[in-house]
């Protein structure tokens, strides 16, 4: 009794009170951005219809500025976090960009 009595103790000790602001839509997190990287998709709207590839996303990189990519197939699960660096590249399901967008 004492060890269940002490386990919850030290459970309840690590919880922390919900914010006030519960149920009030939140803005999306941007978690990170790397100086000198800013995503820009612009320029590389000409990469839509290709096959995916390395040289693919080299070329991505360098028309949007971007510091990573992000290869994004269908059925795949994505963080909701927004990167200004980061670029998503949206494919089909025989590998070839969709869209891009930039986060």
């Amino acid at each position: 009794m004492r060890i269940l009595a002490a386990a919850l103790l030290m459970t309840s000790a690590c919880m922390t009170p919900a914010p006030a602001d519960v149920g009030v839509e939140q803005p999306v997190p941007v978690h990170g951005s790397t100086p000198g990287y800013r995503c820009d998709v612009s320029r590389a709207q000409g990469l839509v219809g290709q096959a995916s590839s390395s040289t693919l996303g080299g070329r991505a990189l360098e028309l949007t500025g971007a510091r990573t990519i992000r290869w994004i197939r269908p059925g795949d699960a994505v963080t909701m976090d927004y990167r200004e660096d980061r670029l998503n590249i949206h494919l089909t399901g025989r590998g070839r960009v969709e869209r891009l967008a930039c986060g």
